[in-house]
């Protein structure tokens, strides 16, 4: 979550513009508040803060301008204390400015004993202990390089930091752990949270790992280990889809990324090749994943135990380690995340490691260069790009090409037909017009149910999640075989039931269950195709004819387009949802 930058200029321009640029890229991350802190040609500290979106920011920064050649800014996605201005960073004190990404677990500790020093707090952040406890070591006459070292080794938790202090006030400092950090070299030295918010102005970055801790001048940048020793770091040549990120004619990124499906899944098949002997010592995988990607590995087990012939589970990485599970020997671990740095997934994998080390860990992520895929023994790209609407769709069905890419492996008329896909994929986006008539139908409705069979149940979640996270419409997906078993007590004339019905071995299951559902309810919708189309006397949306192993990709591509399409007509924001942030760094 959080989305931090740190600029300083090597030819002595105000940075405030590049911050505010940086931060446009970032909002992604967190929308709750933001803020921006520079040292001016006096040496003093200057901030400004707004709670709520990025332009109350700007606005405020018009009205009241602030210069400097070297600051930080963040914006915020709120864990400790309630989105205000008192809680918004940067964190603030006599000597020093601080931004954070992270939780730091034991602030209260820290608090209480600067509390006893006299030491006043004015938010409910866990951030302002850190700042404080750095002033208190500038009132005992350390220097700010040693104060900060001094921190590091007292905070437990997560973090990426970066501070600036008007004793020393051409360096920016900065440290990570278990949260993403990047340092960008051009024609501003620059740190960000992700390379695409200091790309404009960097032709290298370097990635920090996990315990590294730099110091970066206008010349230069050192870089130290945990034990702060100096260390060299690889850079990184900037990529043009990390520049060429913006929304284009389009009027949200949400539809932008939506349309972008075809040509990245394209681009994925391309990119990664699978071994037919890739999984023959494998006796049992586990997939590991959060929200949409957890919902691409529940597709994934059906392709693996059908395809593969290999036991799966699919587990939710946040709940994974805390009930002592079973590791068995020659198990392979997938872990999918679009980011590559999801806090819960890499604390799982490292769960794993500690206790087998055998366990081999395949990672398939959308950020080449990101923490997940630097601890993997296996990675497999999405061929996406940059996604920056929240609620994810490029990157989703690129996760599940390449799932079926790994499952498909030992079978070529399955992979012939992926590679037909992405053509398949165009034709489904030409039904805007449907879509947008659906939407009508459904964009007052109190709740929604989806309904699904085989591998296409967990499309039915996953079709749920997107309405429910953009257009805050409550609706829930379903097993179609559960629907006797408790969901069908909601299922009244008002509520809209949508059901995934293409032809094929499920059809005639779904095809009864759906008859159930119509007989209590006049709102139903049938996704299928044609064969299938000609059997229902309900509303239905017709599809291209698919593979039916395939039919998971084809098919969330116009519950996307729903989603997306309702929520623009509530009015709401369809790429910045609230309380939502992109790229969960916290647990």
């Amino acid at each position: 979550m959080c989305g931090i930058i740190g600029i300083i200029s090597r030819n002595n321009q105000n940075i405030v513009p590049n911050i505010i640029d940086s931060l446009e890229k970032l909002e992604y991350r967190g929308y709750d508040s933001a803020g921006i802190a520079v040292i001016n040609n006096n040496g003093k500290i200057l901030r400004e803060r707004a709670v709520g979106k990025l332009n109350n920011l700007k606005n405020k920064i018009s009205l009241n301008p602030i210069n400097g050649t070297i600051g930080i800014g963040h914006t915020r996605w709120a864990t400790h204390g309630k989105p205000t201005e008192e809680n918004a960073h940067p964190m603030m004190s006599t000597n020093i400015a601080l931004v954070h990404n992270g939780i730091i677990e034991n602030y209260e500790q820290i608090k209480n004993n600067l509390i006893a020093q006299g030491y006043k707090f004015t938010s409910q952040t866990d951030t302002e202990a850190v700042v404080l406890y750095l002033q208190s070591e500038i009132d005992k006459g350390v220097s700010p390089r040693e104060a900060f070292r001094n921190m590091l080794q007292i905070v437990e938790g997560t973090y990426a930091f970066v501070a600036i202090f008007d004793l020393m006030p051409n360096i920016l400092f900065c440290a990570k752990n278990k949260s993403p950090m990047a340092i960008g070299f051009g024609q501003n030295m620059c740190v960000g949270s992700d390379a695409s918010s200091i790309s404009g102005s960097c032709d290298e970055i370097v990635y920090l790992d996990d315990g590294d801790y730099a110091e970066i001048s206008k010349d230069n940048v050192e870089f130290f280990n945990l034990d702060f020793y100096s260390i060299q770091k690889e850079k990184i040549k900037v990529t043009d889809d990390l520049v060429n990120c913006g929304k284009g004619n389009y009027e949200h990124y949400m539809f932008k990324e939506i349309m972008e499906q075809p040509s990245a899944i394209r681009k994925t098949i391309q990119a990664n090749t699978i071994s037919f002997n890739f999984f023959d010592d494998i006796s049992r995988i586990l997939i590991l994943a959060c929200g949409t990607s957890y919902h691409a590995g529940m597709v994934a087990r059906y392709w693996f135990e059908r395809y593969l012939n290999i036991p799966t589970n699919v587990e939710i990485a946040s709940e994974y380690r805390y009930r002592s599970p079973i590791i068995e020997d020659n198990t392979l671990l997938i872990a999918i995340t679009q980011s590559g740095e999801t806090i819960d997934t890499l604390e799982a994998i490292e769960y794993i490691k500690e206790h087998n080390h055998t366990c081999k860990v395949l990672a398939i992520a959308n950020v080449k260069n990101s923490a997940i895929s630097r601890v993997a023994d296996f990675v497999f790209y999405t061929e996406a790009g940059i996604e920056i609407g929240v609620a994810s769709t490029k990157a989703f069905t690129s996760q599940l090409t390449v799932l079926a890419m790994l499952a498909f492996c030992k079978h070529q008329y399955l992979l012939d037909n992926l590679r037909n896909l992405p053509t398949i994929c165009e034709g489904v986006l030409c039904l805007e017009d449907k879509i947008y008539n659906l939407a009508q139908n459904i964009q007052n409705a109190m709740s929604v149910i989806y309904l699904g069979r085989d591998n296409l149940y967990p499309i039915a979640l996953e079709g749920a999640l997107k309405l429910k996270e953009i257009s805050y419409i409550h609706a829930e997906g379903f097993a179609a075989g559960e629907m006797k078993h408790g969901p069908i007590a909601l299922i009244n004339d008002e509520m809209p039931v949508l059901c995934l019905c293409p032809s094929g071995r499920m059809f005639s299951k779904m095809f009864s269950n759906i008859q159930v559902a119509q007989a209590r309810g006049q709102n139903i919708v049938v996704f299928t195709d044609d064969k299938g189309a000609l059997l229902f006397d309900c509303n239905t949306v017709v599809l291209p004819d698919i593979c039916e192993e395939l039919a998971p990709i084809l098919y969330s591509i116009p519950l996307q387009l729903l989603a997306y399409r309702v929520t623009v007509l509530r009015g709401e924001d369809v790429d910045k949802p609230r309380n939502l942030a992109k790229s969960v760094t916290v647990e």
